[in-house]
């Protein structure tokens, strides 16, 4: 293969070639163009070269003319003008001149000029080596190479004196999970759609692996719709006949998942023949049999890979171009041959011009995924779960009478209290304690929003915020979502406000992951997971906060240095020995596993708390009263420096005169090398009743009533089993975290947050919490977990006396939201082109347009990326998403308020909804220190003068009890910032929309 083939053939796999016929998400980008891209490398690439070449042998020539005709001319005036023959070369007998000389160094360079092939050709070899150096098994994986020679790799170093670096560093980890995501792919004049209908499925006995695969679905296998040919899977363990039905015993698990895949395309293909018969698809089925094993194979393994975004791509292959063309194109051996230097230079320049529009293509699309990955998401939805008693103390006697009416004729709300273990409701009375002629205790069952009205939601949190704060009255918020995202949204509310983060993280195994990674860089993989959502989380931590981060010996010698980095060094507080459940099995010559470690981190050095949690000693302890030197289990604050020399007395050598104290009456010496406290501290001791002899006659001292808290955390186990979740850590561990570290009303947050131990915690110490989690048990164990919590949990920590105190049957209840937000998949999905308009056609075939601008400039009005224009019916405004774990993506309408306030980073206070004609939403909220109201209405362009005057009045007299000084409304409005007596900012939405989503 010929230098120029080889690099189109790289190229095309840089490009993604072999996803031309995938139509979902990024790859529905590349395809749009992959005919101008197939055109570039095929056709424009060698023009581009020499034309390259071109230039600057223009520039040389010129140079080269210029000296050749100055030369000339000098020897003309020196040696004669018969010093040349007809063809312009000197005369032989002045060659060896030293003017001669370099007149003939001058034409040889010029005749070098032209015989210029072999470099152009050496261009591309340039070029291959260059590029293929960050391309790995169809992977682009950008590393900071020295060279092709004997140091392969180096890092940025800038003196450290030690450097924290692995091999996805400068890069965001995107992948938390398997990718249970549409996969579509083109035959012929259709499509053919792979879909998961089903991830779990509870085998019981049958079960016969622990691995789950992808395997056709029982029930309905296949289905044409639309034209296009739905394929259905499910992702689950095997039974044992499912084992040897595909003969996968032993062997990995990918190599098990190609057997499988070999079995399925064998059905899928014998099973469609007759569809495709009857609908006269000939060529469609025969493109199928072609590509459906492939495309299934691509289907099982994009599961199993890991996907990531740098940074700044663009800067980092710049900046290796520029060391890869002065290593090694211009490297000491090319410039010392001064014979063909010229040529260098110039194959150097084209490398550099060809190099640098590849960079900015790769750039363009991967700077296009970092902008969809770190844009804000929108909130999906939004909703509340309020235990009965809170509506009661927090609104008036008549809604909530109207709300028991409500409750009463909601069968879904009832019939899920029953599930829960509330009991059956049938009548009021079954919604309370006791009801007498002064007061109702209501009992504090958890109403769900989602389970009434919009209309009821919206009168609910009016009435609620009628004299309290809506950010006051919430105890807590869940979010469902990956936790890069949920943390990126909502870092403008919450910045510098989190007091205590807890984490458990999927541990960095070896075969049983928690997550599906790729084992060749799987150090690295967690590495960056890691520093990606720790980065963040520094940034909502007050100046007074800590996180507590758990993992095992797998991963602590990495997640040391990766806290180090983000939190320094100086803020390491405690590595905290924890048990686990049980001793996990080992084989060979080592020790069974006990123990996982939890690292904790300050924010700030000068950190107030993680000083005052004791426990209090069960019975009475007595130890010896002399002692080795100054060491003290636990030394009282009275008996500090009682060792101090002074109180010693000494003869001429330095001996001490008396080694003797008066004890009980006695006169008694300490054992050697042992000493006692001084006569004070011992008399006061007596008087105290803290000394006694023992059954030996050896003076003991009564330990002290409290015990301070230790690193050593093994007094009960680390895990716990009530939620039937396989890593549910306990509640006792998840009290001491929070209990050392954080006041009631402080924010606690886990965002690994697993079956909700932290925030069901949280709850029962009277913390705010924040819990974020993306996987499917958000609904079938958090959500009921803390619905159960507010209505009393009698489980964990409940059972602890200072906690029954304040968290019993008649102290429970509580007011939390959830939420559900957009995806970087949802991003994706949701991604559509915009073809350019007539009279920008000429631009849109440009190469400048191509590599640098066709992306963001053919999805601007994407409504992912926020679409002004939809923002005039702001309660419509939609998405394409998956809600579920699997299954069809939905159309949904978002929510576009809670959305504008994260970007705002809005404390909200009051809210209300009123109907005049069309629907009108006003929030009350504060920043800082400005009180901020903002409108959201529907409006269109067919309003008149009179419309928006009716408008603007109606809104200044909504507002005018609030009296913000800041007010932000969506679309065009006649609104003023005269208000009377005061003036009022008045600012769009839209614009501010659009800058804060990013």
């Amino acid at each position: 293969m010929d230098s120029i083939t080889k690099f189109q053939e790289l190229l095309k796999g840089l490009f993604q070639f072999e996803t031309s016929d995938l139509d979902f998400g990024i790859y529905r980008i590349l395809n749009y163009k992959r005919d101008r891209i197939k055109k570039f490398i095929e056709d424009d690439l060698v023009t581009r070269v020499k034309n390259s070449f071109a230039k600057y042998e223009k520039e040389i020539d010129k140079n080269l003319d210029e000296q050749i005709d100055k030369q000339k001319k000098v020897i003309t005036e020196n040696i004669g003008i018969n010093s040349f023959t007809p063809a312009g070369e000197i005369i032989e007998k002045y060659a060896d001149s030293n003017l001669g000389k370099e007149y003939t160094k001058l034409l040889e360079r010029k005749k070098n000029i032209e015989q210029i092939e072999e470099i152009k050709l050496q261009v591309f070899n340039d070029l291959f080596n260059f590029f293929s150096r960050y391309y790995e098994e169809g992977d682009f994986v950008p590393q900071y190479r020295y060279s092709n020679k004997k140091f392969k790799y180096a890092i940025p170093y800038d003196g450290e004196e030690v450097k924290l670096y692995w091999a996805n560093y400068d890069q965001y980890y995107t992948k938390t999970g398997v990718l249970f995501r549409d996969y579509t792919f083109k035959a012929v004049n259709h499509r053919v759609i792979f879909r998961i209908v089903a991830a779990k499925e509870e085998l019981g006995s049958k079960k016969a692996t622990k691995e789950r695969f992808f395997v056709l679905d029982e029930e309905n296998p296949w289905q044409l719709q639309n034209n296009d040919l739905l394929i259905c899977f499910q992702y689950r363990e095997l039974e044992e006949k499912e084992v040897n039905a595909y003969q996968v015993e032993g062997g990995s698990n990918s190599s098990k998942q190609e057997k499988i895949n070999q079995q399925n395309y064998t059905t899928i293909v014998e099973g469609i023949k007759d569809i495709y018969t009857a609908h006269s698809m000939q060529s469609e089925y025969i493109k199928i049999q072609e590509t459906l094993l492939y495309q299934l194979n691509r289907f099982t393994s994009k599961n199993t890979k890991d996907y990531f975004i740098h940074k700044d791509l663009k800067k980092f292959l710049s900046e290796q171009l520029e060391f890869f063309i002065k290593d090694e194109v211009l490297n000491i051996d090319t410039m010392e041959q001064a014979k063909f230097l010229d040529k260098h230079i110039t194959r150097a320049k084209v490398v550099r011009d060809i190099g640098t529009d590849i960079i900015d293509f790769l750039a363009q699309i991967e700077n296009f995924q970092k902008r969809l990955w770190e844009k804000k998401k929108f909130v999906l939805s939004t909703n509340y779960v309020i235990s009965l008693d809170r509506i009661c103390q927090y609104t008036d006697k008549e809604f909530l009478t109207s709300t028991i009416k409500e409750i009463l004729k909601n069968q879904k709300q009832l019939q899920e209290w029953e599930e829960l273990g509330f009991g059956k409701i049938e009548k009021e009375a079954d919604l309370y304690f006791r009801k007498d002629l002064i007061d109702t205790e209501y009992k504090k069952l958890p109403l769900d929003t989602k389970y009434f009205s919009p209309t009821f939601q919206d009168t609910l949190l009016e009435k609620l915020t009628e004299h309290i704060d809506l950010n006051e009255l919430l105890d807590g918020l869940l979010i469902k979502s990956e936790n890069w995202q949920a943390l990126n949204t909502i870092l403008p509310k919450f910045k510098e406000q989190i007091q205590t983060i807890y984490i458990d993280p999927p541990f960095n195994k070896e075969q049983d992951a928690d997550y599906l990674y790729n084992v060749k860089y799987k150090d690295s993989t967690w590495a960056s997971l890691l520093e990606n959502r720790l980065s963040l989380a520094k940034n909502i931590m007050k100046d007074s906060a800590s996180i507590f981060v758990r993992c095992d010996y797998n991963g602590n010698w990495v997640l040391r240095p990766v806290m180090n980095y983000i939190f320094y060094e100086d803020n390491f507080r405690n590595e905290i020995i924890v048990n686990k459940s049980v001793r996990m099995k080992t084989e060979g010559k080592v020790l069974l596993s006990w123990h996982d470690v939890i690292l904790c981190y300050c924010k700030n050095s000068n950190n107030v708390f993680f000083c005052h949690i004791t426990e209090n000693r069960e019975k009475q302890e007595w130890r010896a009263l002399d002692m080795e030197g100054e060491k003290w289990d636990i030394v009282p604050n009275d008996m500090i420096n009682m060792f101090s020399p002074n109180n010693l007395k000494y003869d001429e050598k330095g001996n001490v005169l008396s080694r003797a104290k008066i004890i009980l009456g006695k006169e008694i010496i300490p054992r050697q090398g042992r000493r006692f406290p001084n006569q004070v501290i011992i008399n006061k001791m007596e008087n105290d009743g803290l000394l006694r002899y023992s059954s030996r006659g050896n003076p003991q001292m009564l330990k002290p009533d409290i015990i301070y808290l230790t690193d050593d955390w093994t007094g009960f186990y680390g895990y716990s089993f009530n939620w039937d979740f396989p890593t549910e850590n306990s509640e006792i561990l998840l009290k001491r975290v929070i209990e050392s570290t954080s006041d009631e009303r402080n924010i606690v947050m886990d965002f690994f947050l697993g079956s909700g131990t932290t925030t069901a915690v949280a709850q029962k110490l009277g913390r705010k919490w924040i819990g974020i989690e993306m996987g499917e048990h958000f609904w079938s164990v958090v959500m009921p977990r803390m619905k159960k919590v507010l209505f009393y949990d009698k489980s964990g920590i409940s059972k602890e006396k200072d906690v029954q105190e304040k968290y019993n049957e008649h102290k429970a209840g509580g007011f939390f939201q959830y939420q559900v937000l957009e995806q970087y998949e949802d991003t994706l999905d949701n991604l559509e082109i915009k073809e350019p308009e007539s009279e920008q056609i000429d631009l849109s075939l440009s190469d400048e347009y191509l590599f640098r601008y066709f992306i963001d400039f053919e999805t601007r009005e994407n409504s992912s990326l926020l679409n002004i224009e939809k923002l005039k019916t702001p309660f419509s405004y939609k998405l394409k998403v998956n809600l579920e774990e699997v299954g069809e993506p939905q159309e949904i309408v978002v929510d576009l308020p809670e959305t504008f306030n994260y970007l705002l980073g809005l404390k909200v206070k009051r809210m209300k909804v009123r109907n005049q004609g069309r629907k009108y939403l006003f929030i009350s909220g504060q920043k800082g220190s400005q009180e901020i109201a903002v409108v959201w209405r529907d409006y269109n362009d067919n309003w008149n003068e009179d419309d928006y005057n009716k408008d603007r009045d109606f809104i200044m007299e909504q507002l005018k009890d609030w009296e913000p000084q800041i007010v932000y409304i969506n679309g065009q409005n006649n609104l003023t910032p005269d208000w009377g007596e005061k003036r009022v900012e008045i600012r769009s939405t839209d614009s501010e929309f659009k800058r804060l989503m990013g």
